[in-house]
């Protein structure tokens, strides 16, 4: 069932749902802190100091029982009433340099500017170099705007109580919130309320893809045809290859234009590589990926004239990204055809003949016009908590990934890897999952590795994809 991003008030209804059927405060927060616990555990190593900033309200005493639960580490907890008579004792604890400090200072119901005196125990340990793991909303920052109170706490991870609140998503909230985490399973009654924005959970893709048919051939999975590469850019046609690769269709040729067909070729082996020539026939292909490294000067201008045939006319899935967007034309494409792009923040942003900031202030309405203007096509608008959907239902916040994904080829592995999945006619039936699937795998991916080798490369990730 989907997670809703719901509204401060929202989650205050949600909670006395809750009570009335006679669930107890004591259980939930009893689960809430088992939940900080298990966050802070992975956040820290044996024999870490862990210092808890607990507050008056609900938010303290989530804190104040994860204690219980934070076997093999010291913890020091600190119960802050008055931020002035607790600020030695705060300078004592970060001069023996936590590992982790929990912050449980406020709730979701701060809704006015701090005290200069709150200021300044917030901008403390803010300036403590620690990672801090803030309960359900970083101190100080208001859950509905996504703005601080005058000052917040910046949390490395937050972990959420049952949904994510609308402001957390907003582009003035992500310095503070950092890593986005929700605990579901606290013992709140099922959400009853329904929201256009949607997160994502790991559990969504269990058992997904489905297993395969004992009796089944390399025509079963599909043939995928990509379109990519030029001089000084074949790199990102190897890349598209491999990730349609890790999806594991049937066949996959690739395009690529004359002059590099060499280096390309030589990289690759399973996958079938041709230079592109006019007359190429895409018929029979069924899914076509089009544009990573296609931003050469000088491309023939019979593979822009292709690009547009296939957008407008082919009934098979054609992705689209990189370069190959700006030549997209706007409006209507076959019904029932799945139509995706997978632009970032710069080029949604040209589409919409607008800029990245104006993109990034409200992604959601940029995803939702991307897909109206052409043709109510499906979006992945990349950046931190990647959207996925278009111009009508629900969209999709992708909760995996890392910062480390900002690398040049990041775009042109999810590419291939989204027509490798979409290719196949079992994951076709759901394109929205099968491309929230390939997103979350995609960073998944970025996160395992970032786990357990921080100075991993895009070619690691080719490697690491589809693993999770």
């Amino acid at each position: 069932m989907p997670i809703p991003v719901i509204t401060i008030a929202q989650m205050r209804e949600w909670e006395k749902a809750t009570w009335a059927i006679g669930q107890t405060e004591a259980e939930v927060i009893r689960r809430v802190g088992k939940c900080v616990a298990g966050h802070a555990l992975h956040l820290t190593r044996p024999d870490d100091l862990i210092v808890i900033l607990a507050g008056k309200g609900h938010n303290g005493e989530d804190a104040r029982c994860a204690q219980n639960h934070l076997a093999q580490r010291r913890v020091d907890l600190i119960d802050v009433k008055d931020p002035v008579a607790v600020s030695s004792k705060l300078e004592t604890e970060l001069s023996l340099r936590p590992a982790l400090i929990i912050d449980g200072l406020f709730g979701i119901g701060i809704n006015r500017p701090l005290s200069a005196d709150w200021t300044r125990f917030i901008e403390t340990v803010n300036q403590s170099g620690a990672k801090i793991l803030a309960v359900d909303v970083p101190s100080g920052l208001n859950g509905d705007t996504g703005e601080p109170q005058g000052a917040a706490i910046r949390a490395s991870v937050t972990l959420t109580v049952g949904a994510p609140k609308v402001g957390m998503l907003h582009e003035s909230a992500w310095p503070f919130v950092g890593r986005l985490e929700v605990a579901t399973e606290v013992g709140l009654v099922a959400c009853p309320f329904k929201s256009e924005l949607n997160w994502t959970l790991t559990e969504d893709f269990r058992d997904f893809p489905p297993p395969r048919e004992v009796a089944t051939h390399k025509g079963t999975y599909g043939h995928v045809g990509i379109i990519a590469g030029s001089t000084g850019y074949h790199g990102a046609s190897v890349l598209a290859a491999h990730g349609a690769q890790r999806a594991q269709p049937g066949l996959i040729t690739l395009y690529t234009q004359e002059g590099v067909y060499h280096p390309v070729a030589s990289q690759l082996q399973a996958v079938m590589v041709s230079p592109w020539k006019p007359d190429t026939d895409f018929s029979h292909y069924s899914a076509i990926l089009i544009g990573p490294g296609l931003a050469a000067a000088g491309l023939p201008s019979g593979v822009k004239k292709l690009a547009v045939d296939l957008w407008r006319n082919s009934s098979v899935p054609i992705i689209v990204d990189a370069s190959a967007l700006a030549w997209l034309p706007p409006g209507a494409v076959p019904e029932n055809a799945v139509r995706l792009i997978t632009p970032h923040p710069g080029e949604a942003a040209r589409l919409l003949g607008s800029t990245s900031k104006e993109v990034q202030s409200d992604r959601l309405k940029s995803l939702r016009r991307l897909s109206e203007r052409f043709g109510d096509t499906w979006v992945v608008l990349k950046g931190h908590e990647t959207l996925i959907g278009r111009s009508r239902g629900d969209v999709f916040v992708n909760s995996s990934g890392n910062p480390h994904l900002a690398q040049g080829g990041s775009g042109d592995l999810l590419s291939g890897y989204l027509a490798g999945l979409l290719a196949q006619s079992a994951l076709q039936e759901d394109p929205l999952k099968t491309i929230r699937y390939a997103v979350w795998q995609h960073g998944a991916a970025a996160d395992r590795l970032q786990n357990t080798r921080p100075n991993w490369v895009i070619e690691d990730l080719a490697e690491e994809l589809g693993r999770i």
